[in-house]
């Protein structure tokens, strides 16, 4: 059983300096670690403790890293593996994922990347194995994702539908309303779930490194390409690939992954051999990309290969009841890391969140309630307690005893929910442009929290 507060991970590599670096970060985190410097002693750690997640480098001397995956994926099923690797070799980076591992990091890689794959990881895990006497097991729950509104069960379906096929999909909504979630239902709930889902940040990623990133290149084929490396798309062969933010790409780089999708095949950069890949490939934007094509910012005949099947994720604000659900789980979460007991939320404070714009969806509600837990230490959450425009929305009265930043705040709300959270529109009829009135919002929200 994953534990509650301190999740216990054996870090395995023949390498005394990484082992040093992995234990020290990963302690400071809050997580107990294990140290193997081999496959053989990592075996012997696994028999006689309980391991939530391995982490573990692919080259190692004897017995290597692809054997200790198979051995861990066969004997232990409640642990997951991360693989940490230097792409030796393309097939041997493919192969070692497609063996079992949940997660992979290239080397070199920053705290930074090692905390966030540690994290998804272990919070995946902590879904999975959930028991019985938790609330959560109780809430509507499907593919790992909280909810039971009408606009989420037809979400459901559609997911259902979906992962039975191949077929390129595009995942559209607002930012923070779980694209990528949906994107890693559809992989693991198909016929692709035991081979590699390797999600993309295509607007993190520097223009001139995306190409490498997601072909790979071969050795020489550019100043300080020391060694072939394989890309996003030969480690995700067989499973698939979920280029977020697709919107950010270049219409050079557009082209690239248009060729993609029609010939399902790929050039590596400084190879002239193209090589084939079997994989699924699934989209996801916050933006209009039939407005983009229309401007002529993102191309016509890419939007419709991505565009084969549409999922439209519906606000937070438009998913009723959801948010209690969510609320409650979030709660029970944030209070579970951090050591503390699980406090309740006054009736008063549910409806506010209820009546709440969130225009930041369902992450915003998550950093809302971490905040709230980790800042209050009583066992009832009350509407003083709220950030300033949530305590706002609560009531409606009009009088004249507020100050200006309030009415201000409720007419801004207003404007928004007149049409639909439509911030252009918002703007125009506010007589701001969208940039004053993103800063209004964050001000409201972020800004002052006290009573």
């Amino acid at each position: 059983m994953l534990s509650k507060n301190n999740p216990q991970i054996l870090v395995v590599d023949d390498s005394l300096e990484m082992i040093e670096i992995l234990q020290r970060n990963l302690t400071t985190a809050g997580y107990k670690i294990f140290t193997a410097s081999s496959a053989p002693d990592a075996v012997r750690v696994l028999e006689s403790t309980s391991i939530d997640l391995v982490i573990t480098d692919l080259k190692m001397p004897k017995v290597n890293g692809l054997d200790l995956i198979r051995h861990v994926k066969e004997n232990y099923k409640d642990t997951e593996i991360i693989l940490i690797t230097g792409y030796a070799t393309i097939e041997g980076a493919v192969k070692a994922i497609k063996t079992g591992a949940e997660e992979y990091l290239p080397k070199p890689f920053t705290i930074e990347e090692l905390l966030t794959v540690v994290k998804r990881t272990l919070d995946k895990l902590m879904i999975q194995k959930k028991g019985s006497n938790n609330f959560e097991e109780k809430l509507s729950s499907q593919y790992g994702i909280i909810g039971d509104s009408e606009v989420m069960r037809k979400i459901f379906a559609l997911i259902s539908k979906v992962s039975l096929t191949s077929v390129t999909t595009l995942i559209t909504g607002e930012s923070g309303t779980g694209k990528e979630l949906v994107a890693r239902a559809i992989h693991y709930s198909g016929k692709r779930a035991s081979a590699p889902f390797v999600p993309i940040n295509c607007g993190g990623i520097p223009e001139e490194l995306l190409e490498s990133e997601l072909f790979g290149h071969v050795k020489g084929a550019f100043t300080g390409a020391v060694e072939t490396r394989a890309g996003f798309f030969q480690i995700a062969d067989g499973g698939s690939i979920f280029l977020d933010e697709i919107s950010e790409t270049s219409l050079t780089m557009q082209v690239k992954l248009l060729r993609v999708l029609q010939d399902k095949e790929i050039f590596m950069i400084g190879s002239r051999k193209p090589r084939k890949v079997d994989i699924r490939i699934i989209a996801a934007t916050n933006k209009d990309l039939y407005s983009m094509v229309k401007k002529e910012y993102f191309r016509e005949d890419l939007y419709y290969r991505l565009n084969v099947i549409n999922i439209e994720l519906p606000p937070l604000r438009e998913r009723g009841d959801d948010i209690i659900l969510l609320t409650k789980y979030f709660t029970s979460k944030f209070s579970e890391e951090i050591g503390k007991p699980t406090p309740e939320f006054s009736t008063q404070v549910l409806k506010v969140f209820k009546e709440y714009y969130w225009a930041g969806n369902v992450r915003e509600l998550a950093n809302v309630i971490q905040q709230l837990v980790v800042m209050i230490d009583r066992d009832v959450i009350n509407v003083t307690d709220l950030p300033y425009l949530m305590r706002f929305s609560l009531s409606k009265e009009s009088g004249f005893d507020k100050p200006l930043v309030e009415i201000e705040a409720e007419y801004i709300r207003n404007v928004l929910n007149s049409v639909n959270g439509n911030k252009t529109r918002a703007a125009k009829i506010l007589g701001i442009d969208r940039k004053t009135l993103r800063t209004k919002l964050k001000q409201f929200v972020l800004g002052n929290n006290g009573s």
